[in-house]
């Protein structure tokens, strides 16, 4: 009996080869994207799994205003929160986490490129590395001790590692000595973690930095087990709120802001929940809609699955009244069905498993990290998935057929009854609206990204090479100025140097760094700004207009030691105008020297990072003040637009041979340097394309399915009307009248959809366009032509009808 019932499957395969197609296109697609997607999101969910007692360790967060988090939190906070509130057993502070920045260590003769970490004397209490030698206590108490990971132990002393306990090292970049007193093992997957360091140090200025409004470090608590964490966000809010007005206060600061928040995310759930941005950070958000919209997908193939199989039910019909009349029963009908539903559903599982591997690194590379199947569950609850759906997909068909009556059938009546039309109407309306909700937020989606590629940032930046200095000097405050002044002076005269100038910040980087300053004749004026150091030239090599003052002149030693230039949004942050702001005087905190400051000019806002983001008020210092002299680590290079190539090449090289040997070389262009920021929107805009395509697909698919049930229900009617001299326009006409009607409503229920949720969207930027009209019409004329292109060319093959056959008993 089973061994018929295969051959029966597959004789009707051949025979409805098409249908079969179909099925298979649908369900593997479905499948595949789900696969993909869900992959990605078991390799966001899998950062920090190693760490120990990682149910009881958080990370620290603060919420300065609505929608602004910080994931730097000042020390005072960290440092204290466990004397205060028993419920925290301990704390860290950790810095450059996350980061790709790289130190050389020298030692015995060899050296080693590694990640350095900073932290604070209880790390390892905290965040509990596996010990292979040495000892952690007292471990980084002072800054002269260090960690080794165990891949950097064995590069810097060979197979006798096991020993280096007490040996020095050397950090290249300042020329510090760290003593060994300690290796470790990093973690089995390192990429799978932001503490992927080969080499652990104490934060050297952690003590300094008591100031509750200075936001400078990663922080964790370990807290005792079933704390209660909301209520403990509750008392930290509080006593970090309370401190922060009280220092505000101590300083003069005005006090406008919105309450303090802490936030606690466990440390499992950093990579995708933590809110701000400074950490190595997932996109949950976007994660949770795919997830979303993959199970959509399959949901929507498994309907089309049940749609196509209903709309063949006249060409078995026959079969099934012969089957009956000679005694079959409707549960071996059933089980029948449903073996064909599960053939179908197992092979396309099998090609959804071989596209998986084909399209796995082309996946991995678009999302710029390796994307792999671990472990045996992924195919065996995908697997599940599959046998649910081939089920309860299967099932519907199977009942629908099997209660066919043998009497009508073998008369050839297959008409069935309307009821149920209603539904499949419904479902195609569902397919529909997604399918225009996808149309429209992608034409949106590109829109805005096309809008934020091309918006003016405020400078020029055309052929600007920017390198960043990677070999730097803490202990000498006048090296990184001497380096930068040298190099400066040598590379301006190679060929092809149009312009050079230096500053603290990359472009299109952001400001890392920012102050509080205020008006010394009015503390109620004040602000938060970046501040950036800068060379003389810097605004004349960008072409950065100023609206007020002038820029900075080297044969003026006012502009060198108190000269302040500030943005638009500083000035509008004071209440000022441009012009009123030259020459007041503002006190920064930075320094001692900085109490004296005095405004000169006032530029444009230009954008320095994101478009997304509105533009921050910004101070620039000349950067040969006292504590900006060793902040001068990028250099920027404007190369005339022949031989731009071989000019690049020539600058890399000298880099590499004289300035930097050894290190890795860091240049890039500011313009391909902003690019990057829209990396991002530009995934979004790709993949809603790409999911667009396979919704629309599928939705098509379901459209053929149901128009192919109708149309055959109405061939007697066809060929009715056709005897009585219908046309073939008229026939065509009236079979997609209706389909024609449903997608119109279907667009229209899905507009108010689409502006609610891509308005949504739109307000994560400050810099967005208005929301256009015209992708609501292009998706109803675009889903109009598909809907009329497909169940026309079904509706013209019901119109060349053999009208003997429907009409010999009439």
């Amino acid at each position: 009996m089973l061994h018929n019932w295969i051959k029966i499957a597959f004789s009707n395969y051949y025979k409805n080869w098409l249908t079969t197609l179909i099925n298979l296109l649908g369900l593997s697609m479905g499948l595949t994207i789900f696969l993909l997607i869900f992959l990605n999101w078991q390799d966001e969910k899998s950062y920090e799994k190693w760490v120990p007692n990682k149910e009881n360790i958080y990370f620290v967060e603060l919420q300065t205003a609505k929608n602004n988090y910080a994931s730097n939190v000042n020390y005072p906070l960290l440092h204290t929160a466990p004397k205060m509130f028993p419920e925290i057993e301990n704390y860290s502070v950790v810095a450059n986490i996350g980061e790709d920045d790289k130190t050389k260590l020298i030692a015995d003769g060899r050296s080693v490129y590694t990640i350095p970490i900073a932290a604070s004397e209880d790390f390892f209490k905290v965040i509990q590395l596996p010990k292979v030698a040495g000892s952690y206590n007292n471990i980084l108490v002072d800054r002269h001790s260090a960690a080794l990971s165990e891949e950097t132990a064995k590069a810097l002393f060979g197979n006798d590692y096991l020993n280096s306990i007490g040996k020095v090292v050397v950090a290249d970049n300042d020329g510090s000595k760290y003593v060994v007193q300690a290796i470790y093992k990093n973690p089995a997957d390192a990429e799978n973690t932001i503490f992927r360091g080969g080499f652990i140090v104490r934060q050297s200025n952690i003590d300094n930095n008591q100031n509750w409004t200075n936001y400078s470090f990663y922080g964790f608590f370990r807290v005792k087990p079933n704390t209660n964490i909301a209520k403990l966000e509750e008392k930290l809010s509080k006593w970090d709120d309370d401190n922060e007005r009280a220092d505000r206060s101590k300083y003069g600061w005005a006090d406008d802001r919105d309450p303090i928040k802490v936030h606690l995310t466990n440390v499992r759930d950093m990579k995708l929940e933590a809110k701000g941005s400074g950490i190595m950070k997932g996109d949950q958000k976007s994660i949770i809609i795919l997830m979303t919209l993959a199970g959509l997908i399959l949901i929507l193939s498994g309907i089309n699955f049940i749609n196509l199989n209903t709309a063949q039910a006249s060409q078995r019909a026959k079969e099934i009244g012969i089957r009956k009349a000679l005694g079959s029963s409707k549960g071996k009908l059933v089980l029948q069905f449903l073996l064909e539903a599960f053939i179908v559903y197992i092979t396309a599982f099998v090609i959804s498993l071989v596209l998986l591997e084909l399209l796995l690194p082309v996946y991995g590379k678009f999302l710029k990290k390796e994307i792999k199947v671990e472990g045996i569950h992924v195919y065996l609850y995908t697997f599940l998935i599959v046998v649910s759906f081939a089920f309860f997909s299967g099932i519907i068909p199977a009942l629908y057929l099997s209660n066919f009556k043998p009497i009508q059938t073998l008369k050839g009546n297959f008409a069935r009854s309307r009821h149920g039309v209603w539904l499949r109407n419904a479902i195609l309306s569902l397919q529909l609206i997604i399918s225009s909700f996808f149309i429209i937020s992608s034409l949106i989606i590109y829109t805005q990204v096309n809008y934020m590629m091309n918006k003016d940032l405020g400078f020029s930046g055309d052929q600007v090479f920017q390198i960043n200095f990677k070999k730097t000097n803490f202990i000498d405050e006048n090296y990184n100025q001497r380096k930068y002044e040298r190099y400066r002076d040598k590379i301006k005269h190679f060929p092809g140097v149009i312009d050079i100038t230096g500053s603290s910040h990359t472009m299109g980087g952001g400001i890392t760094s920012s102050s509080g300053a205020k008006y010394k004749r009015d503390s109620t004026k004040s602000t938060s700004a970046g501040i950036g150091a800068i060379d003389f030239n810097y605004f004349k090599f960008y072409k950065i207009k100023f609206i007020a003052g002038h820029e900075m002149n080297p044969k003026m030693t006012t502009d060198t030691t108190r000269g302040l230039i500030v943005n638009e949004s500083f000035v509008k942050k004071m209440n000022w105008n441009p012009a009123e702001a030259i020459g007041k005087e503002i006190s920064s905190g930075l320094d001692d020297k900085s109490d004296n400051m005095l405004i000169i000019g006032v530029v444009k806002n230009f954008h320095y990072g994101s478009v997304q983001y509105d533009v921050f008020p910004m101070m620039f210092f000349n950067y040969q003040r006292y504590w900006t002299k060793n902040q001068m680590n990028n250099l920027q290079i404007k190369l005339s637009p022949e031989n731009i190539a071989e000019n690049t090449e020539r600058i890399k090289k000298y880099w590499e041979t004289e300035v930097e040997p050894g290190y890795p070389f860091e240049g890039n262009f500011v313009n391909k340097n902003f690019a990057r920021t829209f990396d991002k929107f530009k995934k979004q805009r790709l993949l809603f394309s790409i999911l667009n395509s396979v919704v629309l697909a599928v939705a098509l698919l379901g459209l053929f399915a149901l128009s192919s049930l109708m149309i055959e229900q109405k061939l007697k009617d066809v060929a009715i009307k056709k005897t009585l001299g219908a046309s073939d326009g008229i026939l065509i006409k009236d079979l997609t009248r209706k389909f024609l009607w449903i997608t119109a409503v279907a667009v229209f229920i899905s507009i108010p959809f689409s502006y609610y949720f891509m308005n949504e969207w739109l307000k994560e930027f400050v810099y967005r366009i208005d929301m256009p009209w015209w992708p609501y019409i292009l998706s109803l004329i675009i889903l109009l032509l598909l809907t009329f292109l497909v169940t026309s060319i079904k509706a013209y093959r019901a119109t060349k009808v053999e009208l003997v056959k429907y009409l010999k008993y009439e």
